[in-house]
């Protein structure tokens, strides 16, 4: 579409209101607020997409953070999934910082956009999938955008799958390596490469299920990958 680009696309994301129910709840969540955070203006909207307009990587969650994304506005920043992530991606060249705050704490992504499947908080962290249908043309047009990918980095389950599905358009699941930390699928006639990692949530990280060293050899394969 002419005249269309990443910041317009960004303003009809933000206006988004297609899920009644996540309609409701982004913005309970923002009324209600977080003891922590009760002196805040939640953003309680849409999160959009955001990174390096040049990307080669895309970095694709699941949904904002009730008390997170939902709350900053901007993908994986106010919450323990993006104190994970962002350091990591520091170590790995693709951060200019390891801390996050907030949009306006200089954060500056270098060859990397971070997006995700469903664009507002779900309850229980649970989006539908006819919500996850919604928001789906949010990625598509994100990715048809950003004419320089060359992968992309699921994180979580969900997000592999949906990305095996609609950005790799391979349906026929049983024909492709099941979801694990580390499952890589190359490119393939135009499509790009996809890498597995699991999800950097809290329950992940304190758990053990996922360590520094484990994310980190995610990122040094992107980096691989790309011919760093």
């Amino acid at each position: 579409m002419p005249g269309f680009t990443l910041e317009t696309l960004e303003d009809e994301i933000v206006a988004c209101r297609r899920c009644p129910r996540l309609v409701a709840w982004r913005e309970e969540v923002g009324r209600l607020k977080r003891r922590s955070f009760r002196d805040e203006v939640y953003w309680a909207r849409p999160v959009p997409g955001f990174g390096d307009s040049h990307a080669r990587v895309l970095v694709l969650g699941l949904a904002p953070g009730a008390h997170g994304s939902n709350r900053t506005g901007r993908m994986f920043t106010g919450d323990s999934s993006g104190d994970f992530l962002y350091p990591a991606l520091y170590r790995a060249g693709f951060a200019n910082q390891s801390f996050v705050k907030d949009p306006n704490d200089g954060l500056i992504l270098k060859d990397i956009f971070i997006t995700a499947l469903c664009r507002c908080v779900p309850p229980d962290n649970k989006p539908t999938p006819d919500e996850m249908k919604n928001c789906r043309q949010y990625l598509l047009q994100e990715i048809e955008m950003l004419q320089e990918l060359k992968g992309v980095v699921a994180l979580g389950k969900l997000a592999y799958d949906a990305a095996v599905r609609h950005i790799l358009r391979l349906n026929r699941m049983e024909l492709v390596p099941v979801f694990s930390h580390g499952a890589f699928i190359p490119a393939h006639e135009g499509t790009p490469w996809l890498l597995g990692s699991y999800h950097p949530s809290r329950q992940n990280t304190q758990t053990g299920r996922l360590t520094a060293d484990m994310f980190d050899s995610i990122w040094q394969q992107a980096n691989q990958l790309l011919g760093k």
